[in-house]
């Protein structure tokens, strides 16, 4: 179970001299956002992972933005990823898989997970390019790969086209939303069981 008896949630804070972040999960919510980066297009793109998910998602972060984004969006990832691993508990009686293609305009994500234990992240996704506003694109990486490790996900993300740099990156946050609340949520056939041969998922 997560840090409340019965419920699927956690808390995580991170404190670093880059950065102070509060996160708070429940992954048996109903996909409200409450986020707050100082990174616009980010909490954009935080708004979708919640919406998408049907995880309920609460991010208050300062960090460094003066020098960059990245120190803020990557350990973002970093505390996102340990509250979901938090809340999700022994991982007993959720569907585990889960994999979607996700189209925008006129681009298409895909995305898979394996909710392992077992972190790695496959990412294929070009983006035309650098930056979406002020945002660097290759910070969508960087989420995605703090995000996997320390949530504990086996996650591939394949764009497979598309000419739009925030269609891209909206297509990745959608996709990734929508597998990891599928793979999150509960098989009732299976409610008390871990869905593994091995009997656990570490």
């Amino acid at each position: 179970m997560g840090e409340t008896a019965g419920r699927r949630d956690a808390s995580v804070d991170r404190a670093t001299k880059e950065t102070q972040i509060r996160v708070r999960v429940d992954l048996d919510g109903q996909g409200r956002a409450d986020v707050a980066t100082g990174v616009g297009f980010f909490d954009h793109m935080l708004d979708h992972l919640a919406r998408h998910s049907l995880i309920d998602i609460r991010v208050e972060a300062k960090g460094d933005t003066h020098i960059d984004d990245h120190h803020t969006v990557e350990d973002v990832g970093i505390a996102l990823g340990q509250a979901i691993r938090r809340a999700m508990g022994e991982r007993r009686g959720i569907r585990r898989y889960a994999s979607l293609d996700l189209a925008m305009d006129e681009c298409l994500t895909r995305a898979a997970v394996d909710v392992s234990g077992r972190p790695f992240l496959v990412f294929r996704t070009r983006f035309p390019t650098e930056k979406i506003g002020a945002f660097d694109t290759q910070l969508v990486r960087e989420f995605f790969q703090a995000f996997a490790v320390n949530a504990g996900l086996t996650l591939h993300i394949e764009t497979l086209y598309g000419d739009n740099s925030h269609h891209i990156a909206e297509t990745c946050f959608k996709a990734v939303a929508r597998v990891l609340g599928e793979a999150l949520s509960i098989d009732p056939r299976q409610a008390d069981l871990v869905p593994s041969t091995k009997g656990m998922l570490a």
